[in-house]
């Protein structure tokens, strides 16, 4: 069976760094499933991936993780094709920075099902649809350790996928599967120009630093770490 890793959020950031970094050739992965919104980005980053992927075969699955659906769909299109996955990589985000007062609940509500609740049901059914799942990597944030001003929905959804994780890993590990927390710090994503448009990108962490990251963590010697929270930063 070939070893597959699906990636969410695949467009942009670290979800297209992760993808080009584990579509080279000295990853294990034999296939990557890229999960995304149709556009563009999607359309270039499907491009470029292809490019520098010489034996991995590369697969794209249009969604949208504001869909409360969207896991079942997923996977209804991986069972059909009979993709099994190894590695689920959650990174799909949103954010709409707000005070508590000028919060909507709408945007909190969409917030956490793309940032929570989408990564939730990508595990459950996995995991219901017996999937041969070995290791699961969740990318929080920095964000969600501690809560900043402005950030209440985007902070809050974070600290949940925290908490989530610990539970997920204490009750998977019996089960052989390996999960893994992520938070990175200040990283030069679209994500984080819409939390903090005047910073200057140049000067903080890129998310194939992060990618790097990602790719040792599904590696060998990721197996060798053991760690509630992985806090990425330069």
């Amino acid at each position: 069976m070939k070893k597959t890793a699906l990636i969410t959020g695949a467009s942009r950031g670290i979800g297209r760094a992760a993808a080009m970094a584990l579509a080279c050739q000295d990853t294990a992965f034999d296939r990557i499933v890229l999960v995304a919104r149709d556009s563009k980005h999607f359309e270039q980053t499907l491009a470029e991936v292809r490019g520098v992927s010489n034996s991995c075969e590369i697969i794209e699955i249009f969604a949208d993780f504001d869909d409360p659906n969207v896991a079942t769909e997923i996977f209804d299109q991986l069972d059909a094709q009979g993709i099994g996955l190894d590695t689920i990589i959650n990174n799909a985000g949103f954010t709409k920075p707000a005070t508590i007062v000028n919060t909507d609940l709408a945007d909190f509500e969409k917030t956490m099902r793309v940032n929570l609740y989408s990564p939730f049901k990508m595990v459950q059914v996995a995991l219901q649809r017996d999937h041969p799942l070995k290791s699961i990597i969740n990318i929080a944030s920095t964000a969600g350790i501690s809560g900043r001003a402005g950030w209440l929905s985007y902070s809050t959804s974070k600290a949940a996928v925290i908490n989530m994780s610990e539970v997920l890993r204490d009750e998977l590990t019996p089960f052989g599967i390996k999960v893994i927390c992520l938070s990175p710090g200040r990283c030069a994503t679209d994500l984080r120009r819409t939390l903090a448009p005047d910073e200057d990108p140049n000067t903080i962490m890129q998310p194939s630093q992060v990618a790097d990251v990602i790719k040792v963590m599904t590696s060998p010697v990721g197996d060798l770490l053991q760690t509630q929270n992985l806090v990425v930063r330069t």
